[in-house]
């Protein structure tokens, strides 16, 4: 249940920033290229939208071609705290790709481009304090099913004066984050990467498997695996229909790349117009844990993905079609089974919710995130891919960017009393 002043506060922001989102064909965007070979914007900054070959054994189809977003610069994500409060600065955000126009995000969101205004708009407020060097920093990884070799810089700045702020921005508890982070589509994507990428380490911490298994573990799934990608042009991806109007898939699964016109009073820029992926289905991240000697575990799994240059370590489910996962050929009999009996049926559930995509990039792009706690008598007999991981042994992967990004928001959101 929101309080009422943030309640208050939320509506007000609702009623002062509008936002009309209009679909329109890609070839028809405003200071956008739309090629054979990628869609780009004029200035040649920004992101492109090109095509990807895999070739890979980590799947159950060998090779396959898909649309990506290539953005070669790092954005700041970034959130204030201060000192004396224990307070953190969230902003009342329009994203085109929002699906309730207006989520709570970082105090500064922004690309490269954007900061440095290439579209020729406001400066973005608070920027100072993110581009000084800051004790609190972590580049993580983006979508990499979407993104290429995406990263951002996840930001924590402290501060111990008042600092002077408009109405679009609040001042939030980190009780009435945790709680808002049972509401749906209301915390922001970005919000919670700055946050997953700041949990403390517990003081107990007994791991099932030790450094030297890990590492073992991962050096044989390397050996067994492979990926490789190979960008190419956008006339070239098989099975998938490229017109003037949108780019999608032969079977309307996965995604598919559309055009918007997007206008709003509370931006940088009033008006602008720009390609954005769109999910085709509800899409699906679930951890299972379990305790082990007395230690919280998590069952994480060994994941190849093609815009990623290497390994990550994803959750225990993770896909972009929840809805008839049965029939779902992408995944496996065991993940199938892991969320009839543990996600669907189980009544141990810590974590519910559905939350948004990014919406700068995603539109009406939606993840039911889900946590599960296993009894001690619950087993589970683990194939390859598959390993339990302490807490602490999380948070040290999370800080190497082995976590994927599904799996490190949903590390964050379990934990998130325990974000600095």
């Amino acid at each position: 249940m929101i309080n009422k002043n943030i309640s208050n506060w939320l509506n007000n922001q609702k009623k002062k920033q509008f936002l009309t989102i209009k679909k329109i064909d890609l070839s028809k965007l405003n200071k956008w290229i739309y090629s054979k070979r990628e869609i780009y914007h004029k200035s040649k900054k920004f992101f492109r939208i090109v095509g990807i070959r895999i070739q890979s054994n980590f799947y159950n189809k060998k090779s396959w071609d898909q649309p990506i977003i290539v953005q070669d610069e790092i954005g700041i994500l970034g959130i204030i705290k201060n000192k004396n409060t224990n307070k953190y600065l969230l902003q009342a955000k329009v994203e085109p790709g929002n699906i309730n126009k207006i989520q709570i995000s970082p105090t500064v969101q922004a690309t490269r481009s954007n900061y440095s205004r290439i579209h020729g708009g406001k400066t973005i407020p608070f920027l100072k304090y993110f581009k000084r060097r800051n004790k609190n920093f972590s580049l993580q990884t983006e979508q990499a099913f979407r993104y290429h070799n995406k990263k951002n810089s996840n930001i924590i700045t402290h501060v111990n004066k008042k600092i002077d702020i408009d109405e679009k921005f609040r001042w939030f508890s980190k009780i009435e984050i945790f709680n808002l982070l049972k509401e749906k589509n209301l915390i922001n994507m970005d919000t919670l990467s700055v946050f997953s990428s700041f949990i403390k380490k517990k003081k107990i911490d007994f791991p099932l498997n030790n450094k030297k298994k890990i590492i073992n573990w991962i050096n044989s799934l390397n050996k067994k695996y492979y990926l490789k990608n190979k960008i190419i042009s956008l006339s070239s991806i098989k099975n998938w229909k490229l017109t003037k109007k949108k780019i999608n898939h032969q079977t309307n699964n996965y995604f598919s790349v559309i055009g918007i016109k997007v206008k709003t009073n509370k931006r940088e820029i009033t008006e602008w117009y720009q390609p954005i992926i769109m999910g085709s289905k509800m899409a699906f991240a679930g951890y299972l844990i379990k305790k082990f000697k007395k230690t919280n575990h998590y069952l994480c799994r060994y994941i190849l993905k093609p815009g990623s240059k290497e390994f990550t370590l994803s959750c225990s489910v993770n896909t972009s079609k929840l809805k008839n996962y049965k029939k779902n050929k992408n995944l496996t009999y065991f993940q199938k089974n892991l969320i009839s009996k543990y996600f669907i049926k189980s009544k141990n559930i810590l974590y519910d919710n559905v939350l948004s995509d990014e919406g700068g990039r995603f539109y009406h792009s939606q993840v039911k995130y889900m946590a599960c706690k296993l009894d001690k008598n619950q087993n589970i007999q683990l194939p390859d891919s598959y390993i339990w991981l302490s807490q602490n042994q999380i948070i040290d992967l999370i800080n190497k960017q082995k976590i994927d990004i599904e799996a490190r928001l949903l590390f964050g959101i379990i934990n998130f009393k325990e974000t600095i």
